[in-house]
C-alpha cells in the first residue's frame, strides 16, 4: 500500500509497506542510524519483520529509503521495535509521519498501547517521543551495551474512531 504523507512533510515523500526485497536497503539505514551492538544485525532484523504482527512502514524520497519504522503488535499493545531516518534527512518531519501512520494503523488492528525503549542520554530521540505523547514509565539499567540506561516510554493510542 502507498499514501501520501500528511503536508507536515517538507519534500514530497511516499509511504509503503515493507517487502522482502528492502531488507538490505533497512539493514545498512539501520546501521547507519544506530552505534555498532546497537544496530541490529542483518539476522535480527529479518527476525523481526518476519514476527507475527509485524508492521513496517517505508518513507521513500526520490527513489530512495529516507526511513522507516518498525513494530510489532499483539492484542491490544504494540512495542515500537525501531525507528530510523537517514541523516540527510532528519528534521523534515519524516520520522514524525512515519510515526503517525503506523500508530494510526495499530489503533485500526485494535491496538491501545504502544511501548518502546530508548536510551536516556539521546535528548534528541526523548524530546521526539516526548511530542509525540509517549511518557517515561521507568529506567531498564543498562540496557544498551550493558552500559546505557534506557527509558522504557509508553502512550495510550486512541480507538480507531477517535483517529
Amino acid at each position: 500500500m502507498r499514501s501520501r504523507v500528511p503536508y507536515r512533510v517538507q519534500v514530497a515523500v511516499t509511504l509503503r509497506d515493507y517487502a522482502p526485497a528492502d531488507l538490505d536497503a533497512l539493514w545498512r539505514l539501520d546501521q547507519e542510524c544506530y552505534a555498532s551492538g546497537i544496530a541490529y544485525s542483518k539476522r535480527e532484523l529479518r527476525g523481526y519483520l518476519s514476527l507475527r504482527g509485524a508492521e513496517c512502514l517505508i518513507a521513500e524520497q526520490d527513489g530512495f529509503i529516507a526511513g522507516f519504522v518498525l513494530a510489532e503488535h499483539a492484542r491490544e499493545f504494540a512495542h515500537i521495535i525501531t525507528i530510523d531516518v537517514a541523516e540527510r534527512a532528519r528534521r523534515i518531519g519524516i520520522g514524525s509521519a512515519l510515526l503517525e501512520e503506523t500508530e494510526r494503523r495499530l489503533a485500526a488492528r485494535g491496538v491501545r498501547e504502544a511501548e518502546l525503549e530508548t536510551a536516556t542520554n539521546n535528548l534528541g530521540a526523548i524530546a521526539f517521543w516526548q511530542r509525540h505523547g509517549y511518557r517515561t514509565e521507568g529506567v531498564i539499567p543498562r540496557y544498551y551495551l550493558g552500559r546505557i540506561d534506557a527509558y522504557a516510554m509508553r502512550k495510550r493510542l486512541p480507538a480507531a474512531k477517535e483517529i
